[in-house]
């Protein structure tokens, strides 16, 4: 085969791996919800496609593209933090073909291909053409509306390009998440040169408008400029997705001699201690949980401080979103893969009986031991007097009770194993499970529409109260629902370990 024959392959290969998976069928239940979601995004970009021509149509000193070249700069932004709940890295899913007689290069290339040519990247065609036929068309004529649709097109696929690079980046290290933030300041230099004041954001809008009054024009730089970004950003992706997988592919194991603790403390706590043991160890000497954990915790210090130090959440609907999705932040990253982990040792904790409902136990207490970090780094907002402390317990105990019964349900359905330490040649990345991605989105979101509801029929501190008891009604049955858990694991124990051997 040729090399185009040869992507061609590739691309049916990974449609029929995804039909073919061990939870093809769980993650199509899951989709039809992912789907129905993305039904409401796409009316929702609609309504600020009307909302942006209202806008465009009543200027009379902007045109329609001026506009919206004008605030694609926080598209695009927008465009790239979505990506991280979906897109794969190219390299992460070559390792079915390393021992293939497949050049690898022509992996990485069927698989940059395959993210150019995603339907995901026309998604924000569903605000830009209706924004494109009321606004620009019957002014600008048909072919400008038609370049307009082109350039966007082309730094959408651009911004795939260069979500992959600092996605991969990050996967190395975490300090790579300095590279984004310098792009985007010099993105915001026009801002930065006049201050964060009405005249600065006039001079960034102006800057970018620029674009749309070329375009308008009938300029051929817009285009040329954004195909040469285009060509960039895919010569260093494929770059740099090769070079990680030749690192990785020949990456030898060594060992360094250094002091390692024991953590005594935990020998007194007997079996559920020892598994205390294996989840602090865990993270401590494998790189991607550590990695996982550290990212949390970030997250955490800068949403506590965000949360105490402004007022940009203050309102009823922000501060009961925020305030539960601080204290959800350790268990959504470590809990909705609970059990992907333990795939890689799994036969060893299936020989004795119960061993599995131990750990279930231990990670628990680990996880809601952790929940004492953002209580306390969130207590200034009561010594401020912006929240009270049985706000802030409620949001605590309801995160170990209801919210950590629901995350703790994955472990009877995760089925693949999550690597250790390697990153980029895995078979598959856990973005594909859209079963996590629907639990995920309900422990974020059922929590603040109950609050919110129940704010509405009572008082606050009666709403407060009441998820406080519901949180620790759920702590008080811990046992039992764990031990539920546990007994539909048992009688699933061989499709779980089908699942976690086949994914390795």
């Amino acid at each position: 085969m040729n090399r185009l024959q040869t992507i061609r392959e590739l691309r049916r290969h990974r449609k029929l791996a995804e039909k073919r998976a061990l939870n093809f069928e769980q993650n199509r239940t899951a989709k039809y919800v992912v789907w129905f979601l993305g039904g409401f995004m796409i009316v929702y970009l609609m309504f600020f496609a009307v909302m942006l021509s209202l806008i465009a149509n009543e200027s009379t000193s902007t045109t329609a593209l001026e506009l919206m070249m004008g605030v694609a700069p926080f598209i695009l932004l927008l465009d790239f933090l979505f990506r991280f709940a979906a897109q794969q890295t190219p390299s992460q899913i070559v390792k079915p073909y390393v021992l293939l007689p497949i050049p690898k290069s022509v992996c990485i290339d069927a698989f940059i291909g395959t993210s150019l040519f995603n339907g995901g990247n026309f998604i924000w065609f569903a605000m830009l053409v209706p924004y494109a036929v009321m606004s620009v068309l019957f002014v600008e004529g048909f072919w400008a509306t038609l370049g307009f649709l082109f350039c966007f097109y082309l730094l959408i696929l651009a911004n795939s390009q260069w979500y992959s690079i600092v996605r991969t980046l990050i996967n190395n290290s975490l300090f790579y998440w300095l590279v984004p933030v310098a792009v985007y300041a010099l993105v915001a230099l026009p801002i930065l040169l006049k201050g964060f004041s009405a005249k600065g954001f006039e001079n960034f809008f102006d800057f970018y408008a620029g674009i749309g009054t070329a375009i308008g024009e009938g300029s051929a730089l817009p285009y040329l400029g954004a195909l040469v970004l285009l060509a960039v950003l895919v010569a260093i992706n494929r770059r740099l997705q090769m070079a990680n997988v030749m690192r990785e592919l020949s990456r030898t194991e060594q060992t360094h001699l250094r002091s390692v603790s024991q953590f005594a403390y935990f020998d007194r706590f007997g079996e559920v201690g020892q598994y205390l043991k294996l989840e602090i160890k865990s993270i401590l000497r494998n790189k991607n949980p550590r990695k996982a954990f550290i990212m949390a915790t970030a997250l955490v210090f800068m949403l506590s401080i965000i949360i105490a130090l402004t007022d940009v959440y203050d309102s009823q609907l922000m501060t009961n979103f925020w305030g539960i999705y601080n204290f959800v932040i350790f268990g959504s990253m470590q809990l909705t893969r609970v059990m992907c982990n333990e795939g890689n040792y799994i036969d060893c904790l299936m020989v004795r009986r119960e061993n599995i409902l131990k750990l279930l136990h231990a990670k628990y207490i680990f996880c809601t031991a952790i929940l004492l970090l953002p209580f306390v780094l969130m207590l200034p907002t009561v010594f401020s007097g912006k929240w009270t402390i049985l706000m802030l317990l409620s949001y605590a105990v309801f995160t170990a009770g209801f919210q950590y019964f629901l995350l703790f349900q994955m472990a009877v359905y995760n089925k693949q194993t999550v690597p250790l330490n390697t990153k980029f040649i895995g078979k598959g990345g856990m973005e594909n499970n859209y079963y996590q991605m629907v639990v995920q989105l309900a422990a974020f979101f059922v929590p603040v529409m109950l609050l919110s509801v129940l704010q509405l029929l009572c008082s606050e501190t009666v709403a407060y109260v009441v998820i406080l008891l519901i949180g620790l009604g759920f702590i008080a049955t811990k046992n039992l629902w764990m031990r539920n858990i546990y007994n539909r694991m048992m009688r699933r124990k061989y499709i779980l370990l089908e699942g976690f051997h086949s994914s390795r």
